[in-house]
Order: structure tokens, then C-alpha cells, then sequence
């Protein structure tokens, strides 16, 4: 099939050149495309309105000719070009289209290419393929031989050196980052069930070895309090602290400044530490002051009531017997260092090392660079934000509370 004899081809060049298109009925000269049986492209070339063209079919192989639009079709595409789509829908049923026509997404560019506006259109079939008389997909018979384009050789890949050694520097300093639960974790699964079992044993040989003490039970999986402090210090060491503690009462001290400009005195020491409720007043503070009784506080940081005494001199420290200092879990500093003289540790660093140290200032104060090096915890108190004071002192129980179960832990109230 030559280029004249095509069917879209001629229709694209009757429409280019604008020839009149005409119909044929029987011979005869007809104005309806229902009516009429062909086509008149030119005066030479006259072809049924029913041929195949080569504008495929959306979704078909283009293997047989009713995959293919017929003239019929495509000529009325370009003819209700401006038609709405209803209006376009409407007259290709009337003309006997009711299916097989060119759909209104696909009129816009079977238009474009028969004016010549574009030269390809992507389901239009070149003339080679169609003159070709094997169907597409037709299996390659046995004894036919297919020379095949030769195939270039892939080139391996070969990496600059340069490049290699850029990458191994910087595996070398690349750095794994952790988070504080895989620190915690590790990176292997821990069983510390053979530990517990050993611990049991150990406590309870302890126990029947000494008649009349007090029983004290051992650790299970049901009771995490006593887990941690029997995993926090040594078995024997724990059994007589305890058992000394049940003989009798073992409340946790707490001692603060007997500074007069302490922001924590003894007046306001229970207001704060138990109602969250400070007094800032300088003459309240000054009346306060030399109070050598001990003020009683409670806190809730387990969701269970731990009673804890308040002193803030070492003569009011020594009214709770010998073992006095075993039982101070904490030390609430000013930053100056004469606070600790006549203390049991008078060197900061030291006295650190066995209380826990906190440090209450302003929010709005200056670093206090003195106790840069003392292992103590701040504790910022907005003078402008009071109703955060709530916070604050939740803040301070909770460090107390996991402290004393870490190094103290027979003070803790099971």
C-alpha cells in the first residue's frame, strides 16, 4: 500500500489541501454519511466508508482490522471537530457510530495530525508494519533464523582510586548514633533471672542464720522496688542495715542552709518541699532563722507517702543518734562553701559523693561558677512563673527518690 492509496494518508491530504470531500451512495451522489456506502477523497480515489485505517484502538493489539477506527469514523472526527462533546456523541450515534467511534479525549489529536499540525500521533501504525503480512506477535517459525544487531560489551565499572580511598576515610570516622535507651539496654538482651535466684538463696541462709530478726523478703519479679535495691547494693550489707532500720524508725534527713538569704529556710522549707507554696518575705526568713528544730515534710514521688525530716544545722542533725549522717540523702546548697565545715565531709567534692547535692537559685540569677565542680543538681525557680513551682518541687522529690533507691535504698518505704 503506497502513500495515495491510504486511507488516512489521502484523508490528511484532502484536508491539507482542502479538496471537497464528497459521499456515494450506489453510484450516486449522496449528502448523508448514514446513506452512503463510500467515500470520494479525490477524483481518482473513491474507498468504502467501512475501511480499516491505521489509527489503532485504545487497549487493542493492532493485530486484526477491528482494531483499527474505520474511515467512517475518523473522517467524522475531523468533521465535528468544534462540536461540544454531547452535541459530537449525539451525531455520531445519529450517522450509525453508536460504537467504534473516536472518542472526545482522543478527537483533539487525530485533528491536530490530519491538519498537519503534528506529524506523529503515537497510535497511528507506520506503512511498514501494515504492509507486512504476518500479524503482530506471531511466534518466529522453527526453521527461520533471525540476525540479531550485534550487541556492544557492557564496560565493567572501574572505580577511581581517588574515590575509594575519599569513602574509606569517611567510614572511619563515621560515629553510630545511641540514644539514652540503647546506652541503657546495650546491644544484647540481659537475663538477670540466675542473679535473683542467687540473691534469694543468699538472703535467705542470712535469715535463718540469725534467730529472732525480722523477716525480710526476697526479691521477685512481683515486687521491682525490692529488685532494685537488691540489685543496688550488696546483699549483706542491705540485710543489716534493714534490719536495723525495722528495729527502729529510719526516716531520710534532709539538710538545708542555715543561711538567713537562702531562698529555702526552715520557715518556708515545708511550704515549698510539701505545698508547693514558697514565701520570699526577708523579715518571715529573719525570724526564722537559728531554728534548730526539725521540720517534717512528706512527699509522693512513688505514688506511697515517704516521710522525710528537715534540719539545717549539724546540732539539730545529732538529735537523731550516731547514725545520724547514714540517713541524710540530701544536702540543699547556697554555693558556699563554709556551709560545710562543720559537716561530716567538709570538702564539697567529697560530701557530693555521699548525699545528694541540690542547688536552688532565681531563674534570673548569674551561673554560680562555684559549684561548677560540686555534683550538684540546679533547681531554677521563676520568680515571675510562681505557678510553675508545682514542677519544680515534683522535679526535686523525683531526683531524691531515684537517688536514695540507687545508694540508700533501705531508707525507701516498702
Amino acid at each position: 500500500m503506497d502513500s495515495t492509496s491510504d486511507p488516512l494518508l489521502a484523508l490528511r491530504h484532502a484536508i491539507k489541501t482542502k479538496s471537497p470531500i464528497t459521499y456515494v451512495a450506489n453510484s450516486e451522489p449522496t449528502a448523508s454519511l448514514l446513506a452512503a456506502s463510500h467515500i470520494v477523497l479525490s477524483p481518482t480515489l473513491s474507498l468504502p466508508k467501512s475501511t480499516p485505517t491505521r489509527y489503532s484502538k485504545p487497549g487493542t493489539s493492532a493485530s486484526s482490522p477491528s482494531d483499527f477506527f474505520t474511515l467512517e469514523a475518523v473522517h467524522l472526527a475531523w468533521l465535528l471537530r468544534d462540536a461540544p462533546a454531547a452535541e459530537y456523541m449525539k451525531q455520531a450515534r445519529e450517522n450509525g457510530l453508536a460504537v467504534g467511534f473516536v472518542s472526545v479525549t482522543e478527537r483533539k489529536g487525530i485533528v491536530e495530525w490530519l491538519e498537519g499540525k503534528v506529524n506523529d500521533l503515537k497510535r497511528i501504525v507506520s506503512l511498514a508494519a501494515a504492509e507486512s503480512t504476518t500479524p503482530p506477535g506471531t511466534p518466529t517459525h522453527p526453521g527461520a533464523t533471525t540476525t540479531l544487531p550485534p550487541t556492544p560489551s557492557k564496560r565493567r565499572y572501574v572505580a577511581d582510586q581517588q574515590d575509594v580511598e575519599v569513602v574509606k576515610r569517611i567510614k572511619q570516622n563515621e560515629i553510630e548514633l545511641r540514644d539514652r535507651n540503647t546506652v541503657l539496654r546495650g546491644t544484647k538482651p540481659n537475663n538477670f533471672s540466675a542473679l535473683r535466684v542467687i540473691y534469694s538463696e543468699k538472703l535467705k541462709k542470712l535469715k535463718e542464720s540469725k534467730p529472732g530478726a525480722a523477716p525480710v523478703a526476697a526479691p521477685s519479679a512481683s515486687t521491682p522496688l525490692q529488685a532494685r535495691k537488691a540489685s543496688m547494693c550488696s546483699p549483706r550489707i542491705f540485710y543489716s542495715k534493714l534490719s536495723i532500720c525495722i528495729q527502729k524508725t529510719c526516716t531520710p534527713i534532709i539538710m538545708i542552709s542555715s543561711s538567713p538569704t537562702a531562698l529555702i529556710t526552715m520557715h518556708n522549707v515545708k511550704r515549698f518541699l510539701q505545698e508547693s507554696l514558697p514565701s520570699t518575705s526577708a523579715r518571715e526568713r529573719a525570724a526564722a532563722a537559728g531554728n534548730s528544730r526539725a521540720e517534717d515534710s512528706s512527699s509522693t514521688p512513688r505514688g506511697e507517702i515517704q516521710r522525710y525530716f528537715v534540719v539545717d544545722s549539724t546540732d539539730a542533725l545529732q538529735k537523731f543518734g550516731a547514725d545520724a549522717w547514714e540517713r541524710v540523702v540530701c544536702v540543699m546548697t547556697t554555693g558556699q562553701a563554709w556551709q560545710f565545715r562543720p559537716y561530716r565531709w567538709n570538702e564539697p567534692r567529697a560530701l557530693f559523693h555521699h548525699v545528694k547535692g541540690v542547688y536552688v537559685s532565681w531563674a534570673n540569677d548569674p551561673p554560680n561558677t562555684k559549684i561548677k565542680d560540686w555534683n550538684v543538681t540546679e533547681l531554677k525557680i521563676d520568680p515571675h512563673r510562681r505557678h510553675i513551682d508545682k514542677s519544680v518541687v515534683a522535679h526535686f522529690w523525683q531526683l531524691i527518690d531515684d537517688w536514695t533507691i540507687i545508694n540508700k535504698p533501705w531508707l525507701i518505704k516498702s
